[in-house]
């Protein structure tokens, strides 16, 4: 699945020109995003760990578990975003149940490299 397919028709993006912050870590959570186009690299602690192309989804921890944002993220190049606050994200998931599952394999993947980063010892 392209979450980009389920949000081709935004009438409402985010833009954000090359350098700007979409947020930072430790921010409080308020939305998810879909990358449709562009790209944005995401940060931690100073640190690059991935580069958000069209159809990747950011932000969605926070969104889930209310926490603070736990990287920042930062346009690599010019972007254009959908966004989706808990609301929206619920909505979403009951008229599409395969990006629930979309946004599950993400967090999974996610998980599984920080695994493969650890047990080869390196510093996170």
């Amino acid at each position: 699945m392209n979450p980009v397919d389920l949000f081709s028709h935004e009438t409402n993006p985010v833009h954000l020109s090359t350098g700007e912050t979409l947020f930072r870590q430790g921010d409080a959570p308020d939305s998810m995003f879909v990358v449709l186009e562009g790209s944005l690299d995401v940060l931690v602690n100073d640190k690059v760990v991935e580069n958000a192309k069209s159809g990747a989804i950011i932000g969605e921890m926070a969104l889930i578990d209310q926490s603070p944002r736990g990287a920042t993220v930062v346009a690599h190049e010019p972007a254009k975003l959908a966004r989706l606050d808990a609301m929206r994200f619920h909505r979403v998931i009951q008229q599409n149940p395969f990006f629930a599952t979309h946004v599950m394999k993400v967090l999974v993947g996610r998980i599984r490299q920080m695994d493969k980063l650890y047990s080869s010892g390196v510093e996170m």
